[in-house]
């Protein structure tokens, strides 16, 4: 069942989550898609720990996070 709530946005664009939702999500981040005419909120999981070592780099500048960042996005496949 469908459960609709209007809630307020305040100045910095926050939304407060009612407590009985967050609690049957349990999650901390949340995934929001603007379509065109809705915004659509649903729960999201953020273990990011499956990307860790999942991208391999060939650049010399470890050291320099500016120089690094210029040759990443040098080789970068778009």
């Amino acid at each position: 069942m469908s459960k609709v709530e209007i809630r307020p946005v305040d100045a910095q664009g926050r939304i407060i989550l009612p407590r009985s939702w967050r609690n049957r999500f349990k999650t901390g981040y949340v995934v929001i898609v603007a379509e065109d005419d809705r915004l659509e909120i649903r729960p999201a999981d953020a273990d990011l720990s499956r990307f860790v070592d999942s991208v391999e780099v060939e650049a010399e500048h470890f050291d320099d996070y500016h120089d690094l960042r210029k040759e990443l996005r040098k080789n970068a496949v778009h």
